[in-house]
């Protein structure tokens, strides 16, 4: 029998239980960061240096933090069902806790790429500095979707809500767009699931639960309810 396919949305909220920072409730800034000047292509020309800093001390911090019980949730439901996490997190820890289908809509820490040519991407577990240099010659920079720039994976994603049978949502705002808009691909009928500590205002969207808890207590319960359906 074919497995039920389930589609995850995630954000910064379940990351943040493994300890790692989020700018949403900062008034804008990431460890002291004004995340504009970080995560945009005007922030980078005016300063690169301050950037690459930045997301080295990102790439530590992911490197040094441990997949959550909420990762480890989502990941268990393989045994029963085919899921497809699509994350707005730039860490690993969904493929660390054991997710083997995984779209990383903002790019992902543990790659870089040329700032010239979008297509050359390399593995970086290390600093990136100033003079790193890809095979044209460029400068290399985070593989990081930044502010004002396109999302690659959208389509995909977008294609991948239209065919589920379930959609959940776990620890985002659903502020930060197009990421935000996947919720209004999901068709109508679909039974959908909303994680978060804080529900957000929502429009009239059909055949939602909502579950106001953290990511780890919400993915305990999504669980018991995806049993009794």
């Amino acid at each position: 029998m074919e497995k039920k396919h389930i589609v995850v949305l995630t954000g910064a909220g379940i990351s943040a239980e493994s300890g790692l920072k989020t700018f949403r409730d900062s008034d804008g800034l990431w460890n002291g960061y004004d995340v504009y000047e970080v995560a945009s292509p005007q922030g980078w020309e005016k300063d690169p240096e301050m950037v690459l800093n930045f997301y080295n001390d990102r790439r530590r911090d992911v490197a040094a933090a441990k997949p959550n019980a909420a990762h480890i949730g989502l990941a268990a439901l393989e045994r029963d069902f085919d899921v497809t996490i699509i994350t707005q997190n730039i860490d690993d820890l969904h493929e660390r806790a054991g997710s083997t289908k995984v779209v990383h809509l903002h790019g992902q820490i543990f790659l870089m790429r040329s700032e010239k040519n979008d297509s050359k991407v390399y593995p970086i577990t290390a600093d990136i500095k100033i003079g790193d240099t890809a095979d044209d010659g460029a400068q290399l920079r985070p593989h990081i979707v930044w502010f004002g720039e396109a999302v690659p994976m959208m389509e995909k994603a977008v294609n991948i809500v239209y065919d589920c049978d379930y959609f959940v949502v776990v620890g985002t705002s659903l502020q930060v767009y197009p990421a935000a808009s996947l919720l209004q691909y999901a068709p109508p009928y679909l039974p959908k699931f909303i994680i978060d500590k804080k529900i957000p205002e929502m429009e009239n969207y059909p055949n939602i639960t909502y579950i106001e808890k953290t990511a780890t207590e919400g993915v305990v319960e999504l669980r018991k309810l995806l049993k009794s359906i």
